[in-house]
Order: structure tokens, then C-alpha cells, then sequence
């Protein structure tokens, strides 16, 4: 989805001058007219999240100062770029000091407008990432950490919340990629175990041998192999959170004990001669339907509705397409900082590749396909060419890949293979031959013609005048072409003409 610009100036020809830029620079625009009208907008509860602020400095009653002020008090992290007709130095460090991003003066051009708002949008997702990081690393990952303007995901996020206040068994589901262990993680630090350890478990990734012991633990001489003491993940565990992955590959042996654990609140380690009581919070997901495991003798049912307490169910990204965007642009601007490349963002054609496309991998596949593109990215924003293995799957663009020159041939690429990748017109003619050379000219207007009668339903006065032609000309055109019988056509349109 297009982010979406609040400008606000008292002037209405700014106004408009402003929403007209943003809106051809492929954003979405409101406008506001005064700084209390901006605060409301910007604080408005269920309305469409504003990405970026442009603000006049110079406005009656509640001024840009004043609503940079009101802002940092309400801690509203929306990034600002203020313009004003005074460009003074003590007006930008004000302005700066404030919170500002940018500041730019009236008139501002549309170029460094441009860049100015990419530079700002692309600090702002940055600094979203940094700080959803740090607070995964410290445990304290909450759900305003999840961004969504998704009903489905707003759904998630409401029962997450709920479940963060109890100490209920939590079921995730949902298929692989979606961000299972992200919604974990915020259960946790909105619960009171925030900041307590968190300890994650693949079970489909487990040795069949060592489950047991890498779950429960187990005292040195146990087995053979067994050279030290191992507390096993419970105990690591212990008065925070355990988060079991894929939940449905664990052992049915394993299960058993899995539930009397939970039951009991307690562990019996391997070889060790009494159990040991352990505090923790259990969140299991999985991407299998466990009602067919059970059903099948996979999984045992009384561990089932142990688990199923209180599930929650979250959507691919293809249920939520709105969400695309946001996320590539997060993901482009950590990997940016992290590749040390300097990319402003995504452009919008690039954008709408990424919100066609299905996304079967869901946001793991998102995550690595924009990884892939900011390294191989030659400019300052990723495009539809760097997105070649996507739009391969999206009807409308066309994959181009050249052919690899001889080993050793002068020119060859060494280090990269550029693949192009344009946008396909599915009603665009070409008018390139099948042979590689240019189609005749009485070909190229026989077809534009044809074209005309089946767009204009064979209303012979509007076909002559969109032509440009006379009518005479045109029915003579159509006898010398054979286009007589087709003028009585209602077919749809064939094509358009393209270079």
C-alpha cells in the first residue's frame, strides 16, 4: 500500500502545489490546514497511519514549533519536513532541535522535495528496525513493534494482547515464514515475564535421539556421550517464556512427557534421580492442521487440547497485501545499513511488482528477496529489475535475461549478470517483426485501424475523429485493408501501439 503524506499549510495554494508533487511522486496525500487540525490527524484512532509530515512553520494559532512541541510531548515518532518562506539559520536549528528531518523553503523544487521526502522515509523505517531489534535482543518486543494496517493482523494483535495478560497456553498457527516467533515475542513483552529469557525450540529440527534430553536436560554419565551435566531448554527456560516450532513433529514418546511437564509443572531429566520444578510460559506454534495429526495418530490428543487453549490463527502475507510495502521498506533500509549501500527505498513500480505477487515463502521470502535486491542494486532505490525472480511470477512484466558472452570475451561481466525486467502491456502491439525488423507502415495502420473499430464499438464518426482522418478516408482505408466486414464487429479491443 502507498504511503501516505499529511501536509499541512494555512496557504491553499501551497496546499494543492504540494499534494499535486506528492501524489506524482506516487504517494498518497491529505491535507490539513492548521497545526491543531494536523495534531488530530496525526492522533486519529483507526484511521490510515500518516508516513510523513510536511509542515509549514509559519501558520495562526498553533504554529509548526508548536506542533513539533506537542508531538515530542505525545511521542509521536512521525517524521517531519517543515518549509517556510524564511530559510534563516536560527529557524532550521529550531526546527531541528525540535525533531524536524528536513527543512526545505518555499517554493521548493520537485526534485529536492523528492528526495528530501525518500531521505526522510527511508531514516524513519531505519529507525523502526533499530528499534524493534534492540528491543527483540532485550526482550521487550511489544505489539505496537508490529505495524499492520491489516484487519486480519489487527485481529492477532488484539488476541495477543489479550493472551500477553494471562499465563494461558498460546497455539500459533499459521504457514511457515508468516511470523510466528515475531507474535511470540510481543506476547512475552507485553506479559510480565518481559524481559525474562526467552527460549526457542525447532522441534522438526531436533536429532530423534537427543529430544528428549535437549528438551529436559540430563546429568553427566547418563549415556554414552554424556560428558557434562545439561539443564536441557525447560531450565533454560525457567521463569520466562518457551516457544516450541513446529510443534507437531515432536516423538509421541516425547509428548507424553511433554504433557505431564505442563500438568505438573515439573521435569524429570534423563538419569537424574529426582524432578525439578520449573516456572514458564509455553507458546507452541505450527504450520500442520494438529486436528489431522490427531486424527491420523500423530499427536496425541489430550496433549492437543492442552495446547489448543487458546489458538490463534495468523494470516500469509498474501491475506494481507497492504502490508507489503511497509515491510519491503523496512527490510530495504536495514539491509541498506547493514550492506553499507546507500538505498532511499523502493520505487512505486517496484512496489506494486512485490504487492502482486503471492508470496508462498510469506514474509521469510519477502525478507530474502529484498536482501537479494539491495546487493544488487546499481542505484539509489531498488526497481522492478531488481526483482527478477518475482516478476517472473507476475503477470504483466516480462523477464529478459541476456545471453552470457563467450569465456573470456571482452566486455563480459565478471561480477553480476544483469537481468532485465520490463513491464508487459498485455494489449500492446509491437512493432518489431517476428524477423527482428521493423513491421511496414500500411501493416501498422491496418492494425490501428482494426483496433479502432473494436474500441469504438464501429461508430465510424468517432473512429474518423479519433484518428484524425475523414470519414471518406477512413471507409477507403478499410476496403483497401479488407476491414469492411469488422466495422459490424463487437469485438474488444487487440492491441495498442508501443515502441
Amino acid at each position: 500500500m502507498t504511503s501516505t503524506i499529511l501536509i499541512a499549510d494555512d496557504d491553499p495554494v501551497q496546499r494543492r502545489l504540494l499534494e499535486a508533487m506528492t501524489r506524482r511522486f506516487g504517494y498518497e496525500a491529505e491535507t490539513v490546514e492548521s497545526g491543531e487540525q494536523a495534531i488530530a490527524r496525526l492522533t486519529q484512532h483507526g484511521a490510515k497511519p500518516i508516513a510523513l509530515l510536511i509542515l509549514d512553520l509559519v501558520m495562526p494559532d498553533l504554529d509548526g514549533m508548536g506542533v513539533l512541541t506537542r508531538m515530542r510531548d505525545m511521542k509521536l515518532a512521525t517524521p517531519v519536513i517543515v518549509q517556510t518562506a524564511h530559510g534563516s539559520i536560527e529557524a532550521v536549528i529550531s526546527a531541528m532541535r525540535a525533531g524536524a528531518h528536513d527543512f526545505v523553503v518555499k517554493p521548493v523544487g520537485a526534485e529536492r522535495l523528492q528526495i528530501s521526502i525518500k531521505n526522510a522515509l527511508s531514516a524513519d523505517a531505519l529507525a523502526d528496525e533499530v528499534r524493534r531489534i534492540s528491543r527483540r535482543a532485550q526482550g521487550a518486543l511489544t505489539f505496537k513493534d508490529l505495524v499492520s494496517r491489516s484487519d486480519d493482523m489487527a485481529r492477532v494483535i488484539r488476541l495477543g494482547q489479550r493472551a500477553a495478560h494471562s499465563s494461558i497456553p498460546v497455539l500459533l498457527e499459521g504457514e511457515s515464514g508468516v511470523g510466528k516467533e515475531i507474535v511470540a515475542r510481543a506476547i512475552q513483552g507485553a506479559s510480565d515475564r518481559r524481559g525474562k529469557p526467552f527460549i526457542t525450540v525447532n522441534c522438526g529440527a531436533l536429532p530423534a535421539n537427543l529430544v528428549e534430553s535437549i528438551l529436559f536436560g540430563h546429568e553427566k554419565g547418563a549415556f554414552t556421550g554424556a560428558t557434562e551435566k545439561h539443564p536441557g531448554k525447560f531450565v533454560e527456560a525457567n521463569g520466562g517464556t518457551l516457544f516450541l516450532d513446529e510443534i507437531g513433529e515432536l516423538p509421541l514418546d516425547i509428548q507424553v512427557k511433554l504433557l505431564r511437564a505442563l500438568q505438573e509443572g515439573e521435569i524429570d531429566p534423563v538419569g537424574a534421580k529426582r524432578p525439578i520444578r520449573v516456572d514458564i510460559r509455553l507458546i507452541s506454534a505450527t504450520n500442520q492442521n494438529l486436528i489431522d495429526l490427531v486424527k491420523r495418530g500423530l499427536f496425541r490428543e489430550d496433549l492437543f487440547y492442552r495446547l489448543n487453549v487458546f489458538p490463534i490463527g495468523i494470516p500469509p502475507l498474501r491475506g494481507r497485501r497492504e502490508d507489503i510495502a511497509d515491510l519491503a521498506r523496512r527490510f530495504a533500509a536495514r539491509f541498506a545499513a547493514e550492506e553499507g549501500r546507500n538505498i532511499r527505498g523502493l520505487t512505486s513500480e517496484a512496489l506494486a511488482l512485490l504487492t502482486s505477487y503471492d508470496w508462498p515463502g510469506n514474509v521469510r521470502q519477502l525478507e530474502n528477496a529484498v536482501f537479494r535486491a539491495v546487493v544488487l542494486a546499481d542505484g539509489d532505490e531498488l526497481t522492478v529489475a531488481e526483482f527478477p525472480q518475482i516478476a517472473a511470477h507476475v503477470e504483466g512484466y516480462e523477464v529478459r535475461v541476456p545471453p552470457a558472452p563467450a569465456p573470456g570475451a571482452l566486455g563480459a561481466p565478471r561480477e553480476r549478470e544483469i537481468v532485465r525486467v520490463e513491464i508487459r502491456d498485455p494489449n500492446a502491439m509491437p512493432l518489431i517483426a517476428a524477423n527482428g525488423e521493423m513491421r511496414r507502415l500500411e501493416d501498422i495502420e491496418a492494425a490501428a485501424i482494426r483496433f479502432a473499430l473494436a474500441h469504438y464499438r464501429g461508430q465510424m464518426s468517432e473512429i474518423a475523429r479519433r484518428l484524425g482522418i475523414g470519414r471518406s478516408t477512413l471507409y477507403r482505408k478499410m476496403k483497401e485493408y479488407g476491414l469492411e466486414e469488422e466495422s459490424e464487429s463487437d469485438s474488444e479491443p487487440s492491441g495498442t501501439l508501443v515502441a
